[in-house]
């Protein structure tokens, strides 16, 4: 499978004008090797050029790894002397032949660590940015993948559920937010989950990105979970939003509008779809309900390796839908200083329309 995506990324840097792409840890580069490796103070780049054997730079000391490599490479290792690492780098370059070419990089991901040792390598060489190139590799799931993100949304499901039965009035944010990491690790997520969960009563859910705080939770808050496994790589990304005890009706109202919201943005996902269409489903539903100054954020996002990804639910986004594509529909309404909700669910495009990964209840439960 990854000898299929390498021959898939050198078709792609032919018809995008790029001689090679550089690639750090992360996952594009697992996706093309299998292999994971750690963003350290020693750095390690995967170089694909057009038509040739693949090179790596990287540690002595991460030398087995590259006996796991699922077609041949060409390895340049270096020690533990700082000194010895542009040398490494430029006899790389060399190999590849890579002075005064277009070497395409990834910007969320390239730091600057690993881009001035690969330009001391070929400082004549241009570095566009290949985000488009790269991202359209990974943009399509195949069943395989799916499989995978099915798992992590079973998992978290599974870990959420465990959790509810312990909160309570009176518990603190952080401490809501270690029992559900503990619950995921539990259910069988991978250590390194896809973001750190959100878990956030009262005023704070009304903070889209909130961080668990020692803020304890009271009667009449609304509570916002949001939260996702790791499985074989591929993630979960859910929100769910709970009454803690008796809830203000129109918190209760908030609700059922971004319950509704949710179910019309999963609805419009299909092949030939824009992805403006399923959040101009979601959104038209809130603000209908003279809620729309309070939806602050697209309504979804790709999902796959990452938790944010291609393709993203915005407004003035026409990138058609196409099966195997994987996103989020996460409609939320928050009212500043009071309280706030959103449901999350994980979806896939199919041939004929859409399904969602996830079926945890989405109407509002009292908790505490």
């Amino acid at each position: 499978m990854t000898t299929a995506r390498l021959e898939k990324l050198n078709a792609s840097l032919g018809a995008s004008g790029l001689d090679a792409v550089a690639l750090n840890p992360g996952p594009t580069l697992t996706y093309l090797t299998g292999l994971h490796f750690h963003l350290m103070e020693r750095p390690v780049v995967f170089l694909v050029a057009r038509g040739q054997t693949p090179a790596v730079v990287l540690p002595e000391l991460e030398m087995l790894k590259v006996e796991e490599m699922p077609y041949p490479v060409q390895v340049f290792s270096y020690g533990e002397n700082p000194s010895e690492w542009e040398a490494a780098f430029r006899k790389a370059a060399q190999s590849l032949g890579l002075d005064g070419k277009r070497i395409g990089v990834e910007p969320r991901q390239m730091r600057l660590l690993e881009f001035r040792y690969v330009k001391s390598g070929a400082p004549e060489a241009d570095y566009p940015d290949a985000s488009d190139v790269l991202g359209s590799l990974r943009l399509r799931k195949d069943k395989q993948e799916i499989e995978a993100m099915r798992r992590a949304v079973r998992v978290a499901q599974s870990a959420l559920e465990a959790t509810i039965q312990s909160i309570k009035i009176g518990m603190a944010e952080k401490q809501l937010a270690a029992e559900l990491v503990t619950q995921l690790l539990k259910h069988g997520s991978e250590p390194e989950l896809p973001f750190s969960p959100i878990v956030s009563g009262g005023p704070n859910s009304a903070n889209p990105h909130a961080s668990p705080t020692e803020r304890k939770l009271q009667a009449g808050d609304l509570l916002v979970i949001d939260w996702g496994a790791t499985v074989d790589g591929y993630i979960s990304d859910l929100t769910r939003t709970f009454a803690v005890g008796q809830v203000e009706a129109e918190y209760e109202k908030i609700h059922r509008v971004v319950q509704e919201a949710n179910t019309a943005g999963r609805a419009a996902g299909k092949p030939g779809v824009p992805c403006a269409d399923v959040d101009k489903a979601a959104r038209a539903v809130i603000e209908g309900a003279g809620y729309g100054q309070y939806f602050t954020h697209r309504t979804g996002h790709g999902i796959g390796m990452e938790a944010h990804e291609e393709p993203y639910m915005r407004g003035d986004n026409m990138q058609i839908l196409e099966p195997g594509m994987a996103y989020t529909v996460e409609p939320g309404i928050y009212l500043p200083g009071r309280n706030g909700v959103r449901v999350e669910d994980n979806m896939v495009v199919t041939e004929t329309g859409s399904e969602s990964l996830s079926d945890v209840p989405r109407e509002i439960r009292v908790v505490g």
